[in-house]
């Protein structure tokens, strides 16, 4: 489903705590791992939906993708061996909202289904969520000496347009780092 509006303050006061569904099946190339979704996406049901969200843009300047796909389009990403889901599956306006036991309980959950999906790579998006989930205090971006459920993961950063830390370009060039590494692994399906 598309939307032609932009939603409405009542739209989104309404989204708050709707979960989105995971984009998923079993030996994709890289699970991306969001920390949870905004209220843009518990309105539209689509991960990264929120305009000005970096995570489309990013997987298509990174090679992930061969187009900018829109979120709509996010079941697509299946064709590509790319997923996503979140640590926590309750939208809220900022992930300052979610508490520590959320996120412990989400790197739970994301073992499991780490150990149920095996995909060949985790890769978790935003260093702050991946040091509480998993107390890994001093964790840092990039590939992660721990694996999860045996599966090596990466730690890039968040794309959310609220992370002022990373311009496009040193997003792009991190993603795109983290392909070239999983493409010498794992060669993308053609």
């Amino acid at each position: 489903m598309a939307f032609a509006k932009k939603p409405a303050a009542e739209d989104l006061i309404v989204a708050h705590n709707r979960g989105v569904e995971d984009v998923i099946a079993p030996g994709l190339r890289v699970l991306f791992v969001g920390i949870n979704p905004g209220l843009y996406s518990g309105w539209t049901g689509y991960h990264f939906a929120r305009p000005g969200n970096r995570f489309w843009p990013v997987l298509y300047a990174a090679g992930f993708t061969p187009r900018l796909l829109k979120p709509s389009e996010q079941h697509l990403l299946l064709e590509y061996g790319c997923g996503v889901t979140n640590f926590v599956n309750r939208a809220t306006a900022t992930a300052a909202e979610l508490r520590a036991e959320e996120l412990i309980a989400g790197g739970e959950r994301l073992f499991q289904v780490v150990q149920r999906f095996r995909p060949r790579s985790v890769a978790v998006l935003g260093v702050t969520a991946y040091r509480t989930a998993f107390r890994r205090p001093k964790a840092q971006v990039g590939p992660q000496a721990e694996t999860l459920a045996d599966v090596p993961v990466w730690v890039l950063p968040n794309p959310s347009g609220l992370n002022a830390h990373y311009s496009f370009a040193s997003l792009t060039a991190l993603f795109q780092q983290f392909r070239l590494q999983l493409d010498k692994l794992h060669p993308s399906p053609d």
